[in-house]
C-alpha cells in the first residue's frame, strides 16, 4: 500500500529531477580557458573544404563562441554568398582569397582580417594557386538577432 509519505517523497523527487534538468539545459557549461594544439583537432573533409572545429560553446560573456579553421583548394568557394544573424571574423592564415564585403569583391592574403557584420551578405573564394587556410570566429550574445 502506498502511503502519504511515499507520495510525498515521490513528488519531491520528481520536482527535484525536473529542476536539475531545467537548470542543466538553461545554463550549459561555459568554456574555460584552454589551449588547443593544431594536430590534436581532427580534420573533417567536406565536399570542397577541410574543416578543423576547435570549439563551439558558451562562455562567461557570450551565448556561444565558435572557432573553426577551413582549408580550401585553389579555385574553390567555401559556399554560396549568404548571411546570418551572428557576426564573424575571418583571419587569413595562408593563400589568397576573394571576399564579398559590403557588396564588393576584395582580394586579400595572409594576415588579412575580414569582419562580416550581422545579416550582411558575404562569401569567400580561393583565388590563389595553392590552398587557402583561414580561421573563422563566430559569436552570439543576447543582443544577436534571432
Amino acid at each position: 500500500m502506498i502511503t502519504l509519505r511515499d507520495m510525498t517523497i515521490a513528488a519531491v523527487s520528481v520536482t527535484a529531477t525536473i529542476g536539475v534538468a531545467t537548470l542543466a539545459t538553461s545554463n550549459p557549461k561555459v568554456m574555460s580557458s584552454t589551449a588547443l594544439d593544431w594536430d590534436d583537432v581532427p580534420v573533417n573533409q567536406e565536399e570542397v573544404r577541410a574543416v578543423r572545429q576547435f570549439f563551439r560553446a558558451p562562455t562567461a560573456t557570450l551565448d556561444e563562441l565558435e572557432l573553426h579553421v577551413t582549408t580550401l583548394p585553389a579555385g574553390a568557394t567555401s559556399h554560396a554568398p549568404h548571411k546570418h544573424p551572428n557576426e564573424e571574423l575571418v583571419i587569413v592564415k595562408e593563400g589568397t582569397v576573394e571576399v564579398l564585403v559590403d557588396g564588393k569583391m576584395k582580394r586579400v592574403g595572409p594576415g588579412a582580417v575580414v569582419f562580416n557584420a550581422s545579416n550582411q551578405m558575404h562569401s569567400l573564394r580561393n583565388v590563389g594557386n595553392g590552398p587557402a587556410t583561414y580561421h573563422v570566429i563566430n559569436w552570439t550574445t543576447a543582443a544577436t538577432p534571432r
